[in-house]
């Protein structure tokens, strides 16, 4: 049974933030980080690889390795939890999507104008000029987990592309983070889904939103401590709690 407290907060939102994370995705099919991984890269994990040192020392297992993931992310669909959050979108005078995903899915579902604090997979850069292609990539094959691939070239400098994302070590791109502390600032409901919030900066943003007074609501199969008012929580999978809460909200 839902929280009445909880559908009345959500029905008398004016600014509705969700934030977003793995295991909204993971839903889908696609492996999070905490994954193991399989073939030639069974002996890697995956923060050995989501690095600038390692593409500098191997360039061609990096990108095969985002290959893989652009390929498993291609053949996913988006689910329940995706197209529930699209739909929230139509119903709140204001509605803002911040995800740590690099995937497309949310853009698939229909969401729109969505803040990528951790980057996007279809957005390379290149390595040494950060000059983006001017078309999109061709949708890869479905690689062999561990082949090596070599990254296309810059057209501009002649360096290679490296994934459009932010690797360990890297800071967040300062607009997404700023936007996204400013809508958790001008919230009165966030919805974080989907993630542990323990990395930060990103773990930031619930905690901002909750000192300033929004009530924030934690979906996650294992939700963590809570702080007591306004703080709400749903253990469940995304897939199922946020169909079930927009259901019960605007019946």
């Amino acid at each position: 049974m839902l929280d009445s407290a909880l559908i009345d907060a959500l029905r008398q939102a004016r600014h509705v933030v969700v934030f977003t994370g793995a295991g909204v995705s993971a839903e889908s099919g696609i492996p999070t980080f905490r994954d193991r991984l399989t073939g030639l890269w069974e002996r890697f994990d995956a923060a050995s690889l989501a690095t600038a040192e390692a593409f500098r020392a191997d360039p061609a297992l990096v990108w095969g390795w985002y290959e893989w993931r652009r390929s498993v992310v291609h053949r996913a669909q988006p689910n329940a939890a995706h197209r529930a959050i699209a739909e929230l979108a139509g119903k709140v005078p204001k509605f803002t999507l911040i995800t740590q995903n690099v995937d497309d899915l949310h853009e698939r579902a229909g969401s729109q104008n969505i803040t990528h604090l951790h980057g996007q997979l279809e957005r390379p850069r290149c390595f040494q000029c950060q000059h983006e292609p001017d078309s999109p990539l061709p949708v890869p094959d479905e690689p062999e987990a561990g082949r090596r691939v070599q990254p296309p070239a810059c057209a501009h400098c002649g360096g290679p592309l490296r994934p459009g994302v932010v690797w360990f070590g890297e800071s967040l791109p300062m607009e997404a983070i700023t936007h996204a502390f400013q809508a958790a600032e001008q919230c009165d409901l966030l919805i974080s889904v989907g993630t542990s919030g323990v990395v930060y900066p990103a773990a930031e943003i619930p905690e901002i939103a909750w000192r300033l007074r929004a009530n924030v609501l934690h979906i996650n199969p294992t939700p963590g401590p809570l702080h007591g008012e306004r703080d709400f929580a749903l253990a469940n999978a995304a897939g199922v709690a946020l169909p079930a809460l927009i259901d019960a909200a605007f019946p």
